[in-house]
């Protein structure tokens, strides 16, 4: 006897790069070769979870909650659930560039 439930079959995923609209008042998001392997690791559930904040950092690069983190001149934190962004803001060229996601427990070492 088979089980009643049937097993889900996963959905391929877009790229992981994510493009924001063109508009004169939102940033142009990119992420760094790292950036891309942190997100293609991550589950399904966190990997959107994760690349919806990427998206909304391009309509305002420091929401609310956002830290500035110390030592660095110009680096951003944002939390997502146990993730952590880490992203620096070029606002001369209007850009949002993504340098690590990762679990909070690891993604500040080496950033």
């Amino acid at each position: 006897m088979g089980s009643k439930y049937r097993k889900r079959e996963r959905k391929p995923l877009r790229s992981p790069r994510v493009a924001a609209a063109a508009g004169p008042s939102r940033y142009r998001v990119e992420l760094k070769p790292a950036a891309v392997r942190d997100l293609a690791a991550l589950e399904r559930r966190d990997l959107v979870r994760v690349a919806r904040k990427i998206d909304a950092l391009s309509g305002d690069p420091r929401p609310p909650g956002v830290e500035k983190l110390r030592g660095a001149e110009n680096l951003w934190r944002v939390r997502v659930g146990d993730y952590r962004i880490i992203y620096t803001v070029r606002d001369e060229v209007v850009l949002v560039l993504v340098i690590r996601i990762g679990h909070r427990r690891e993604v500040y070492r080496g950033a």
